[in-house]
């Protein structure tokens, strides 16, 4: 049967792949048939598996081919086609300017390094700093909630917009170009975004020494009328705005570039380290976040109250200002990358997975010149709608991202409540519960797929597999920790229930005090109840615990009744939790975040195969708009609607409802689980169906491999032997 003759063959399940080939190897007996059967051409099984036996993946690095004179030249196994790409321009530089020591970089791994940075730097900057940070930009320029979250979400609505556009053409254009170009404008967003605090005057915290003591002063005006200095929600709108812009490219044609430029196999293992530096990224954003949160926002400026006071606002902006120097250097080496690794000296004919339309018009895509004109544009939408295992796919990645985004935004606040713990606290756990969970399930998940030489179909029923197990996982959330007491909202003052729960901040030992519902500042009294604020406890005297640094009030009239009235103490903070299903809930959780992120990898790497070759830039485009719009944009609104729904105590704003200060644990838990379980639910569900839906190409789409085709784990088209290779391809 005849041989492919060139990269752009009309074939529907052949493509060509970009592959790493290596030098010849001065020492003998080791063929290249050989080398080609460990990597890719193992036997099959029947479940979409192939035997292991691969080289490691560092060998889809290996330095450029050495080519032999044409009378020392061995003959190629018989079958195996490969195209040279010589006439390529694949020196790493800019312009004219290419010199020898940047070739270095000029290898998948130099590739994956800079991207990682990249991707890291957007985790940090827009899931790290944004989150922690927009407390203390609502304060610092009177923003209300809901102009906050209009800035969260320009990043994704950026995303949305740019994605087609971007996917599709940049899928078929110079990739690292798009690449560099979306990094130095995620540089630009960071800069900008710090941008106010410079172009504004100094903040003035009016000292509050005495503010929510017992007589105290409680003048605290309203002020109906928006501050001037709101108007500058705009710029950090359009800050966001370009850093979805500059990240549209990251996600969708680093992926491809990173896929054309490794091996079938090795491909999961790449995206994996990727991911996992995307997934770090936003954990060093909290911490780094949190870091810099206590220093005071004018730096240099003595000023008399604490970070734990509710006027304080940290140096958020040092943050943005540092992120955006580094994406800007970033930018320069990865516009510098050619179209191709310049380890890739050959192009090898493989065998396509992509789903096989009833109709044959999927092979519309291994047109060379499809998807290059606007006009192609239709059809290309049309050919991904009709690849009901895409569909399905997309779907089940929606209800994944769901879940992520629900939990990302609101896990910080579930421990918070649940344990007692303030928000710092919470938001530090919460990341060192991600580290390894999240960080660790991206990278394993990848890792699974290349050990165990994973097809598509095997892939989806990975990432089944997956999510069956954080479906039973999440049954954790029937069990809850109980609220903490706090007098007036879990309890009457005297330690009786409260009538028909409604709330009752008042009592007869601080009936005299004035106190102001609108400062809200928990403390816990040496009864191990919990109040509103030193006010609210009738606390007449404040004084610091030079062990901790927290403030301690004295002569707290609603506290110690029993002993000294009047003499009661109460320290500054929530009162520490001792509930004993704590390791349990957190063990589970972890469980549940590690097989929800153990399926991202496997899932993207399903995407990526079930599509043609031509088509996978975009398709990873429309999966990530339908990712945002049913299940990033929803999530945390689907999320916050139904955990608002167990507030005991919400925030009251001159008369407005604000944001909620205490949750009944009991209900949280019971709707978080609701919540989760409809969402998994549904992923499992479209796993299933885009497994029974899935039809791989047949075995007669490989000429002379049908052994190794008809399972689906040949990773080339064909088979020959015997060029002498120092490494595997």
């Amino acid at each position: 049967m005849a041989m492919p003759r060139s990269s752009g063959r009309q074939n529907g399940f052949c493509f060509a792949q970009p592959l790493a080939l290596p030098r010849a190897s001065p020492a003998p007996g080791r063929p290249f048939g050989a080398a080609a059967a460990g990597a890719g051409c193992s036997s099959a099984l029947g479940n979409g598996i192939a035997a292991p036996g691969a080289a490691s993946p560092s060998d889809s690095c290996a330095q450029p081919l050495c080519l032999p004179s044409p009378a020392q030249e061995e003959p190629f196994e018989e079958g195996i086609k490969y195209v040279s790409a010589e006439g390529e321009d694949l020196a790493c530089g800019w312009g004219g300017f290419t010199p020898g020591c940047l070739q270095l970089c000029n290898t998948p791994k130099g590739v994956l390094f800079f991207l990682c940075v990249a991707s890291f730097l957007q985790g940090m900057t827009v899931n790290g700093f944004i989150n922690t940070v927009i407390t203390s930009i609502e304060r610092r320029f009177d923003l209300r909630s809901y102009q906050s979250g209009l800035i969260a979400s320009s990043y994704d609505i950026a995303a949305c917009v740019c994605l087609t556009f971007v996917s599709y053409f940049g899928g078929n254009g110079h990739k690292p170009r798009w690449l560099g170009w979306g990094v130095l404008l995620m540089g630009l967003g960071s800069l900008l975004f710090a941008l106010p605090h410079f172009t504004t005057g100094r903040y003035e915290a009016r000292s509050a020494a005495q503010l929510g003591l017992c007589g105290g002063n409680h003048s605290l005006p309203c002020s109906q009328a928006a501050s001037s200095l709101s108007g500058y929600r705009f710029v950090f709108m359009l800050g966001q705005f370009l850093h979805g812009v500059g990240a549209t490219p990251l996600y969708t044609l680093g992926v491809t570039y990173l896929d054309e430029n490794v091996k079938t196999n090795y491909s999961p293992v790449y995206i994996a380290v990727f991911y996992t530096a995307a997934i770090l990224g936003p954990a060093a954003g909290y911490l780094v976040g949190g870091m810099f949160l206590n220093i005071y926002t004018e730096i240099g400026r003595e000023i008399d109250i604490a970070p734990e006071n509710t006027l304080w606002v940290g140096a958020w902006w040092i943050g943005f200002l540092g992120a955006g120097a580094a994406s800007l250097l970033i930018s320069i080496p990865i516009l510098g990358y050619p179209q191709r690794c310049r380890s890739q000296r050959y192009i090898v004919m493989r065998v396509s997975e992509a789903h096989q339309l009833k109709d044959g018009s999927h092979q519309k895509a291994s047109d060379p010149d499809f998807g290059k004109t606007v006009k192609d544009l239709p059809r290309s939408v049309l050919l991904l709608l009709k690849n009901p295992t895409f569909i399905f796919l997309c779907l089940a990645g929606a209800t994944e991202a769901t879940l992520i985004a629900g939990m990302s935004t609101f896990g910080p606040k579930f421990l918070e409540s649940q344990f007692s713990l303030s928000a710092s606290e919470a938001a530090t756990f919460f990341g060192y519960l991600v580290v390894p969970a999240g960080g660790g399930g991206t990278f394993l998940g990848g890792f699974l797929v290349n050990k165990f030489k994973l097809r598509c179909s095997g892939i989806i029923k990975l990432c089944l597999l997956c999510t069956v197990f954080s479906l039973l996982a999440i049954f954790v959330f029937f069990i809850h920790c109980p609220n903490m007491p706090m007098a007036g909202v879990t309890q009457m003052y005297d330690g009786s229930a409260l009538p028909g729960g409604h709330l009752n901040l008042t009592g007869a030992c601080n009936a005299q005090c004035g106190c102001l519902q609108e400062t809200y500042s928990p403390v816990c009294g040496t009864d191990d109840i919990m109040y509103y604020s030193p006010c609210h406890a009738g606390c007449k005297r404040v004084s610091e615990n030079l062990r901790n640094g927290k403030k301690v009030y004295h002569e707290c009239s609603c506290i110690d009744k029993a002993l000294l009235p009047g003499f009661g103490k109460a320290e500054a903070g929530k009162c520490t939790s001792s509930c004993v299903k704590k390791p349990l809930l957190l063990c589970f959780m972890f469980v549940v975040i590690l097989f929800t992120f153990l399926s991202s990898i496997p899932a993207l790497t399903a995407t990526l195969r079930c599509v043609s070759d031509r088509q996978r830039s975009f398709a990873l485009g429309i999966q990530w708009i339908v990712v945002r719009t049913l299940g990033g944009i929803p999530g945390p609104i689907a999320f916050g609607s139904m955990i608002d729904k167990s507030c005991l105590l919400w925030q009251d704003q001159c008369g407005e409802q604000g944001s909620c200060y205490v949750y009944q644990n009991s209900a949280m838990s019971r709707y978080t689980l609701v919540a989760g379980l409809v969402y998994k639910v549904l992923g499992t569900t479209f796993f299933i169906v885009a497994c029974f839906l899935y039809k791989p190409p047949p075995a007669e789409s490989a000429p002379g491999s049908s052994d190794a085709s008809e399972n689906g784990t040949s990773d080339l088209q064909e088979h020959k032997p015997s060029l002498p290779a120092e490494e595997d391809i």
